[in-house]
């Protein structure tokens, strides 16, 4: 019995294979005035990238996240939280220019969108107020 046990046990551990890599960042400033939206961002494709975002103006402070599947030419899937005080979960799919991906400050003006169906963009929905911060991916 403790032979089968053996043999079974160094068949597992033969088969399984664990590879650790760095993981793969890219750092976005923005500072947008009232209504302006940021260059396009391309998140790597048919990989889950972590995005991150905050708004850092005073008064405006806050936090949002998506895990965020980019599908080449055929737009973004992503599931996340949006950003405090409403904090909700935010889940959807498009490839369509301006749908709202994630709130990322606590007016809810600022928002990671689809920019197309192969990237993102930072847009400040603010009537009256440049409003900064950053966007980080992660894959």
């Amino acid at each position: 019995m403790a032979t089968v046990v053996v043999i079974i046990t160094s068949v597992v551990v033969a088969n399984a294979t664990q590879t650790i890599t760095t993981p793969n960042a890219a750092f976005i400033s923005y500072n947008l005035a009232p209504g302006v939206s940021s260059a396009p961002i391309t998140p790597v494709a048919s990989k889950s990238v972590l995005v991150m975002g905050c708004c850092t103006s005073g008064g405006d402070q806050s936090v949002g996240q998506v895990s965020l599947f980019h599908i080449p030419s055929g737009g973004m899937v992503w599931v996340g939280l949006e950003s405090y005080p409403a904090t909700a979960i935010t889940s959807g799919t498009s490839s369509t220019a301006g749908h709202v991906i994630v709130s990322i400050d606590s007016n809810f003006l600022v928002f990671i969108e689809v920019n197309s169906a192969d990237t993102i963009r930072v847009h400040n929905a603010s009537a009256g107020t440049t409003l900064a911060g950053n966007v980080t991916l992660v894959w």
